[in-house]
């Protein structure tokens, strides 16, 4: 399975829910049922990169914007953030963990970002939820399938807010995003303390923002 393949899949599996959450507010009052949706919005946000140009072309810029204009308000961003900084988070101050969160969550739009603009044709497989109405924490199950390559499976971790339901972890192919990154941020910390994490993602953020930057300048 190639690394393109799985970061275009969680790309998408994230953006989708994103543009879920923005639905279930401009459209239903009541909180709706996670599984659902899931599975309404993904294929709507399938049908949303098909039809556009721009996004089909790369526009990493129209991608972010995107994303950052519905992402914030849907996605536990500290309690990613937190998870993936594991036993280390205790070790951070206030305002460090302000920090790691801002920059944490820009790591991962700019991430899905650049994968999300390579979407082609992949299909999707909304499995039945497995929970209790009761249940405030579950785990949505989806499969994606793409000519070539074996499915791709995507969990999504999520928990009931009070203003609706939010994802605290995604897993592609088995694998925890958060656990992924917990290995590399304990690294890190360990050789420079939480302050080099910081700066750590701060110049990975800078240095994938350059291209766009860049491509907007030749146009």
């Amino acid at each position: 399975m190639s690394p393109m393949f799985v970061r275009l899949a969680m790309a998408v599996a994230t953006a989708s829910l994103v543009l879920a959450a923005s639905v279930r507010a401009q459209a239903q009052p009541d909180i709706q049922a996670p599984d659902l949706l899931v599975k309404t919005v993904t294929l709507e946000v399938v049908d949303i990169i098909q039809k556009d140009k721009d996004i089909q072309k790369g526009d990493r810029k129209k991608v972010i914007a995107l994303i950052e204009a519905r992402v914030l308000p849907h996605f536990n961003f500290q309690a990613m953030t937190s998870s993936a900084v594991g036993r280390n988070w205790d070790k951070a101050s206030a305002d460090q963990k302000a920090r790691l969160i801002d920059e944490f969550r820009t790591l991962l739009v700019r991430t899905y970002s650049s994968a999300l603009a390579a979407y082609s044709n992949q299909k999707f497989e909304f499995r039945p939820l497995r929970a209790k109405p009761t249940d405030t924490d579950v785990t949505v199950n989806v499969r994606v399938l793409q000519s070539g390559n074996e499915p791709m499976t995507i969990d999504y971790d999520m928990e009931k807010r009070p203003g609706g339901w939010k994802v605290w972890d995604v897993r592609v192919g088995g694998i925890s995003l958060v656990v992924n990154y917990r290995t590399e941020f304990d690294n890190l910390i360990r050789e420079s303390g939480v302050e080099g994490l910081i700066k750590a993602l701060s110049a990975k953020n800078n240095s994938q923002a350059q291209p766009s930057v860049a491509g907007a300048q030749k146009k």
